[in-house]
């Protein structure tokens, strides 16, 4: 992962010292239910759990081991001999590898799964506080770039609260799969191993056992899991990109916040560029890149091969690391956001009225010119407006195919605001409730 955008408890899910007592924790409860079983003696157990519970496992050491046995976890329960003594032998009685790995792994992904929901509620959060607060603030909607008719900023926050309401109920679905305990043994059989040890393991970690382990958890649990997590980067990124157009300086309906202190380029000092939001794009690219070698895990050889560890061991910090950042960094972007309504006001007005063009044409309809000559009046009126020559309600009132059915003053209500953001409290209703 990039240290430059972790959090400090994000990362630490991942780090080594988290790892290692985890696996402690799996082999020590498989113990002790294996002591309640009669398969190993209650004396071994107990004296795993007190040596080993408050024990700093040394990262380096178990390096150095795994250098020489070519096995990581193998070099784990080496490690942990040299700290418990003999009775560390009764450790992994008739466990694989994978029974450690895999249930450490879920345990990691669902701690990041919590940090991730939390994140996701603090952009909620702040999108509900501004969406109410600009519930009204109208500005210009925008289709293929272009100016089409007006909204209000507070709807366009209210679209994303519901966008991200979406992203978290993914993200506790993809919790809830995630959350499966192996303690199989080789080829996830249960041969040298009770599925009452599973049972208890799954328990005391917090987990749900696998149904069907084959020694390994089956990895569409984990590819739904990324999967999850790059639709909610690609939600990050859409309201990134609103907010980096919005600033552009002929737009410039809303801006990052920029600090005292704060420069925005090294060779002109008048920039104030969206930084945070670029950022925030390109964070999103490197979650998603984690969805693909995700999918491409899920057929390994038979029962088991390890074509999916060396993938895992990249994408899983470096994905929930980075969108646990990106989720906290938009929240603080929508909190202190900087609103232009003015401007807001000023772009709806650039173009002379002509967000109001669809009024005109309906109500042309409506008084029984055909929609075909409807249209053509009104679109040829609009161009002349597009060209700079003038305002659209002076052009339609001179015009006299428009003038045989509208004057003037009838025509001036179909250039209110307000028509357009009429249900505007029945959409905020659906979103956020009464």
């Amino acid at each position: 992962m990039i240290s430059r955008y972790a959090r400090k408890d994000a990362a630490a899910i991942w780090d080594a010292a988290t790892k290692y007592r985890i696996w402690f924790e799996i082999e020590a409860h498989a113990a002790t239910k294996m002591a309640e079983l009669g398969v190993i003696p209650a004396e071994a157990a107990k004296t795993l759990w007190e040596k080993g519970q408050d024990a700093e496992f040394d990262a380096e050491r178990i390096d150095e081991i795994e250098r020489t046995v070519k096995h990581d976890v193998i070099a784990f329960l080496t490690h942990v001999s040299e700290i418990v003594g003999p009775e560390a032998r009764f450790l992994h009685q008739g466990m694989t590898s994978s029974d450690v790995l895999d249930t450490c792994f879920s345990v990691q992904l669902q701690r990041s799964a919590d940090l991730l929901i939390e994140g996701v509620d603090l952009v909620l959060a702040g999108l509900k506080r501004r969406a109410l607060e600009h519930k009204f603030t109208p500005t210009v909607g925008r289709s293929h770039g272009i100016h089409a008719e007006p909204v209000t900023f507070g709807l366009k926050l209210a679209g994303y609260y519901a966008e991200f309401v979406r992203a978290r109920a993914r993200l506790v679905t993809a919790r809830e799969e995630i959350s499966t305990c192996a303690i199989s043994g080789a080829v996830g059989t249960f041969a040298n191993v009770s599925p009452e040890v599973e049972a208890y393991v799954a328990d005391k970690m917090g987990l749900s056992v696998e149904p069907v382990s084959t020694q390994v958890i089956p990895r569409d649990r984990h590819a739904a899991f990324f999967a999850a997590l790059g639709i909610v980067a690609s939600s990050i990124e859409r309201l990134a990109v609103e907010i980096r157009h919005l600033q552009r300086t002929e737009v410039l309906e809303a801006e990052e916040y920029f600090s005292p202190g704060q420069k925005g380029s090294s060779a002109m000092p008048h920039k104030r560029n969206p930084i945070l939001t670029e950022n925030l794009t390109g964070l999103a690219r490197l979650v998603r890149s984690a969805v693909v070698p995700a999918m491409e895990n899920v057929a390994l050889w038979h029962e088991r091969d390890i074509s999916h560890s060396s993938v895992e061991r990249g994408i899983a910090p470096d994905a929930c690391v980075h969108l646990d950042f990106a989720l906290r960094r938009m929240a603080n972007v929508i909190e202190n956001l900087l609103v232009y309504p003015e401007n807001m006001q000023k772009n709806i007005d650039r173009l002379g009225g002509l967000v109001h063009s669809q009024r005109v044409l309906l109500a042309l309809t409506q008084k029984g010119m055909s929609r075909e000559d409807s249209y053509s009046a009104v679109q040829r009126n609009a161009m002349k407006v597009w060209r700079g020559e003038g305002a659209f309600l002076d052009f339609l009132a001179a015009d006299e195919d428009v003038s045989k059915f509208f004057t003037r003053e009838e025509l001036e209500p179909f250039f209110n605001l307000d028509y357009h953001t009429k249900h505007v409290d029945t959409i905020f209703v659906r979103v956020f409730g009464k």
